[in-house]
């Protein structure tokens, strides 16, 4: 263990930086302290007081800085977090970040420069808030016997389909109170949209299964076009629709991934998760399921993950990512067959999708459904044409379906 003060260098001072700010003063056995600050405005006002002398606008200043040794990166935009990480990497820093669209966009040149420089990259924040599901799949479940990690991975989205399925808010205002408590931003549309699920999916992908899948080739959809045709569907079969993305093995050689909204019943652990929480299970061979729970949006959840990964720090932790070196990954695949509800008014949905089966049909003057199987490969490749207004898509559970009765 290192007994020095780990001397930070910051960069971001928004609501997770402002958080991490407030956490580490409190937190009396962290060995840490914020030395410099890096934003885009050092005059624009802030909740959170701090020196102003530890603010600047020079990136240089934190990365020139001898005496800082770990860079921790909470911005939201992507290229700049994308700079200031692989350069901090080159000068021999370690690094924390919580951005999950750069990491899941670059990981595999993150996880040559790490080998390079010998410098360390942890980020258990960009994935689930709270719950340190990187660290368990990287350390518990370092070998092959797991098959499976699904859950609901944003916060935002789950609090939005818990206020319309618990409270029976419309989807607007559940929204609009989502942004108002700072569990979406101002644009919401990484959120309803599944991206920040498919960050984060990537990165557990990584530390489940050692593979990297690049975001452009798996499916990915989320809630923007629910309406309450669908929520009332799925009232009256006793489900709630949760966004759910998962990571698969459907043999010893092939895995497939994806994010969309499900149907999830009352005998599922996620059907529970509700509000800004999130919930992972994951699921092995000798072990059946695990599940972890925890807050998945939010200031303070998100500054705690982030201090867990400086204190581990004080240690030298680093990921080894041992599964890269396995010796038989199973390969990604989108040829597997999935069963789906299918919401339409105008699109000539029974014309683009090319279902093996359609198990039922319902027609009215105002909408109309289809549920039937298909290849994910065919969502996939109508993935355009699925992003109609009037078009919403989920999913029907059937990987381990004989497992969960």
């Amino acid at each position: 263990m290192n007994n020095d003060k780990i001397k930070i260098g910051l960069f971001g001072f928004g609501t997770v930086g402002q958080s991490l700010f407030t956490v580490v003063k409190q937190a009396r056995n962290a060995h840490a302290e914020i030395r410099r600050i890096a934003v885009r405005d050092k005059s624009k006002p802030r909740k959170v007081n701090a020196d102003p002398t530890l603010f600047t606008e020079n990136s240089s200043d934190l990365l020139d800085d001898p005496e800082i040794s770990l860079i921790v990166e909470v911005i939201d935009d992507a290229d700049a977090s994308w700079h200031i990480v692989s350069e901090a990497l080159r000068r021999r820093k370690a690094v924390v970040s919580g951005n999950k669209a750069m990491i899941a966009s670059h990981l595999p040149e993150l996880i040559e420069l790490q080998r390079q420089y010998g410098a360390a990259l942890l980020y258990d924040a960009s994935s689930c808030g709270s719950i340190p599901v990187i660290r368990n799949l990287e350390e518990y479940y370092d070998n092959d016997l797991l098959l499976e990690v699904k859950g609901i991975l944003n916060g935002s989205s789950n609090y939005i389909l818990s206020r319309v399925f618990d409270h029976g808010e419309d989807y607007d205002s559940a929204l609009r109170r989502a942004q108002e408590l700072g569990f979406a931003e101002s644009d919401p549309s990484n959120d309803i949209s599944g991206r920040d699920s498919l960050y984060k999916l990537i990165i557990i992908t990584m530390h489940a299964l050692g593979v990297y899948v690049p975001p452009k080739e798996i499916f990915t959809y989320g809630i923007a076009s629910i309406h309450d045709s669908d929520i009332r569907y799925a009232r009256e079969k006793g489900y709630k629709i949760k966004l759910v993305a998962q990571v698969v093995k459907v043999s010893d050689d092939r895995f497939t991934m994806f994010v969309m909204p499900e149907f999830v019943d009352k005998s599922k652990y996620i059907y529970s998760v509700d509000d800004e929480y999130n919930g992972v299970v994951i699921r092995g061979e000798c072990y059946d399921r695990q599940f972890m729970f925890g807050k998945g949006a939010g200031g303070l959840p998100t500054a705690s993950s982030i201090l867990s990964d400086i204190m581990a720090r004080r240690y030298d932790y680093r990921y080894e990512y041992k599964k890269t070196g396995f010796h038989g990954r199973p390969e990604y695949t989108t040829g597997v067959p999935l069963r789906v509800y299918v919401r339409y008014a105008h699109t000539d949905i029974p014309s683009i999708l090319p279902f093996i089966e359609i198990r039922e049909t319902y027609m009215s003057a105002e909408y109309r459904y289809i549920i039937g199987d298909i290849m994910l490969s065919d969502l996939i490749g109508c993935r355009t044409q699925l992003t109609a207004p009037d078009v919403f898509i989920c999913n029907f559970s059937t990987f381990f379906a004989d497992c969960d009765n």
